[in-house]
C-alpha cells in the first residue's frame, strides 16, 4: 500500500471547534461527545448535526431516555442555528426508549439497523448513549459484556453503512474512561462546567482524534443564541519571518513630542508599555494621545475598555477618534470573561482592522472581568495577552492604577513590572499646598531613555511636559523639601 489514504474532514459549524480537531470531523469516524450534565453536549451535537445535514447529507438523530425529541426541539428551536425546514427531510429523529426498556440490545441495534437502512444516512448521532450504559448495568449481571458487544456491532455497522456517528454520553467525570466506548471511539471530546466561588467557567477538551493532530489543553466555551462558541486557548508561535519583517530600530511616536525624547526617540514598534500611576493623574489621557498619533500617521488602533462604560469612555477626544472609523472599542465591561475570550476578541479585531496601535485601560478593570477562577492566575493571563498581541506585530499601551502612597515608590502593580518592556510612571507631588502631577521613564528595553523626573499637566486633553525636578530633592520621598515657588514651573 504506497497512497496514502484520504480522509476527508467535515466542518463542524461551531466556532473554534475545528481549530481544537485539526480541521474538522474525519468522515465516517465513530465519535463520543462526553461530559458533566449541563455542560452543552446536545447543544452541540444538534449545531454540528444542523450544520452538515442537507438533502445529499442526511442525518439521524436517535434519542434514547433523554429528552423526548418533541421536548429537545422545543428548546434547540431558541438557537439560531436550528432550521425547521430540515426536519423530517434532511433530519429525522427516532426515540428509541420504549426498544431499550427491557435492557435488550440486540432488539435496540436491530431498531438502529432497520431506521438507518430506511433513512440511508451519512451522519447518526445516539443521546444520550449513557443511558445504554445504565441500563446494562441495570439489567443483567452480563450486562457489561452485552454492552461491549453491542458498542464493536455498532460500530462495525456504521463503519460498513458509511456514516459518521456521533454518541451524546453524560459522564460525571473522565473516570469513565473504563467504559468500552472510550476503547472503540475514533474521537472523543470532552465538555465540563467549572464553579469557582461566584463564576462559572464551561471548558473543553479534544481527548481523542484519530489520525489528525488535535490541540491540546482545557479550552474555553460558552453558550449563545447561536450556539456553541469555542475560544482556542492561546498558544504562541515563533515566526522567524514575522521578526525578520520588524526593523528594530522602528520606533512610534506617543503624540508627546518631549516624552518621544524622553523614552530616546519613541516607543519600540512590537514593545508593551505599561502606564502607570494613581486616579486622575493622566493615563487615560496619555492613551488617547497615543491612538490619536496612530490616527494622524495612518495607524489604525484599538482600545479595549474593562473600567468605564461606553458613555463615559467616548466622550470628547476619543469619541472623535472612533467616530472617524480609525479607532474601535471593544466593550468588555461583562463580568466573567475568560483570557481566551478577551485574546480572541482582540485577535480578530486586530485583524480586520489592520490596527496597529493597542490601549489595554485598565488592568484593574482587567482583572475584576476575568472570572474568579482566572484572576487566582492574572499574571499568566497578563503575560499571555501580551505576548500574543506583541508577537503579532502590535504595539500596546496598558494602564493600571496604583494606590495613592507618597512615602514609597512603586513602578507596577501586581509585580507584573517584568512582564512589560516600557514602564511610565505618573505620580502627584505636593507642593507649596498643591497637588502637581509629574511623569517619568522607568524602562524602555534596549533604549537608551531619560532618567528625568518632570512635571505635565492636562490642557484640553492634551498631555504637557515641563521642565525636570533638578532643583527638588525629596519630593518624591515625602520629606520635607525647599521650594522656590518662584520658579514659573513651580507657580503654574
Amino acid at each position: 500500500m504506497r497512497k496514502k489514504v484520504a480522509i476527508r474532514q467535515l466542518p463542524t459549524g461551531v466556532a473554534g471547534l475545528d481549530e481544537l480537531l485539526g480541521g474538522g470531523i474525519p468522515e465516517f469516524s465513530f465519535n463520543l461527545i462526553a461530559g458533566t450534565p449541563g455542560s452543552g453536549k446536545t447543544t452541540m451535537a444538534h449545531q454540528i448535526m444542523f450544520s452538515l445535514a442537507n438533502p445529499d447529507r442526511r442525518a439521524l438523530f436517535f434519542t434514547v431516555l433523554g429528552e423526548p425529541p418533541l421536548k429537545m426541539l422545543r428548546y434547540q428551536q431558541q438557537f439560531s442555528y436550528f432550521d425547521i425546514d430540515k426536519i423530517n427531510t434532511s433530519i429525522k429523529f427516532v426515540n428509541l426508549s420504549g426498544d431499550l426498556l427491557d435492557g435488550e440490545f440486540d432488539r435496540v441495534l436491530a431498531r438502529i439497523v432497520e431506521e438507518v437502512e430506511r433513512f440511508s444516512p451519512s451522519l447518526v448521532f445516539v443521546d444520550s448513549f449513557r443511558s445504554v450504559v445504565q441500563s446494562a448495568k441495570a439489567s443483567r449481571d452480563d450486562g457489561a459484556w452485552g454492552l461491549q458487544h453491542f458498542i464493536q456491532a455498532l460500530g462495525v455497522q456504521m463503519t460498513s453503512w458509511q456514516a459518521t456517528t456521533f454518541l451524546i454520553g453524560e459522564y460525571p467525570s473522565q473516570e469513565e474512561e473504563s467504559s468500552p466506548v472510550f476503547t472503540v471511539a475514533d474521537g472523543i471530546v470532552w465538555m465540563s462546567q467549572h464553579v469557582h466561588r461566584d463564576a462559572m467557567v464551561r471548558k473543553l477538551q479534544v481527548v481523542k482524534m484519530r489520525g489528525q493532530a488535535q490541540r491540546p489543553g482545557l479550552h474555553t466555551f460558552r453558550i449563545t443564541d447561536d450556539g456553541v462558541e469555542v475560544f482556542p486557548r492561546a498558544i504562541l508561535k515563533y515566526d522567524a519571518s514575522q521578526k525578520k519583517e520588524m526593523p528594530s530600530n522602528l520606533r512610534l511616536t506617543m503624540g508627546v513630542p518631549l516624552l518621544d525624547k524622553m523614552m530616546g526617540g519613541g516607543l519600540p514598534v512590537g514593545y508593551s508599555l505599561l502606564v502607570v500611576g494613581p486616579s486622575g493623574c493622566g493615563k487615560s489621557v496619555l492613551s488617547t494621545e497615543f491612538l490619536a498619533e496612530g490616527v494622524r500617521l495612518g495607524e489604525p488602533g484599538v482600545i479595549a475598555a474593562f473600567e468605564k462604560s461606553p458613555s463615559q469612555l467616548l466622550s470628547g477626544r476619543l469619541e472623535k477618534l472612533v467616530d472617524s472609523g480609525k479607532v474601535t472599542v471593544i466593550d468588555t465591561r461583562s463580568l466573567d470573561l475568560s483570557i481566551d475570550e478577551i485574546i480572541h476578541d482582540l485577535v480578530i479585531l486586530i485583524k480586520k482592522t489592520k490596527a496597529r496601535r493597542v490601549v489595554i485601560d485598565s488592568l484593574s478593570g482587567f482583572e475584576l472581568a476575568l472570572a474568579s477562577i482566572f484572576r487566582e492566575n492574572f499574571r499568566e493571563s497578563l503575560y499571555r495577552l501580551t505576548s500574543v498581541l506583541t508577537n503579532m506585530g502590535v504595539t500596546v499601551l496598558m494602564t493600571a492604577e496604583l494606590e495613592d502612597r507618597y512615602t514609597d515608590l512603586r513602578f507596577s502593580s501586581y509585580s507584573n513590572a517584568f512582564l512589560t518592556d516600557a514602564i511610565l510612571l505618573l505620580r502627584y507631588v505636593e507642593i507649596a499646598g498643591q497637588f502637581k502631577r509629574v511623569i517619568s521613564v522607568v524602562k524602555v528595553r534596549a533604549s537608551d531613555h531619560s532618567k528625568e523626573i518632570r512635571f505635565f499637566d492636562i490642557a484640553k486633553d492634551s498631555v504637557k511636559i515641563g521642565k525636570a525636578l533638578t532643583n527638588y530633592h525629596g519630593i518624591l520621598s515625602g520629606q520635607p523639601t525647599l521650594i522656590d515657588e518662584s520658579d514659573p514651573e513651580v507657580a503654574a
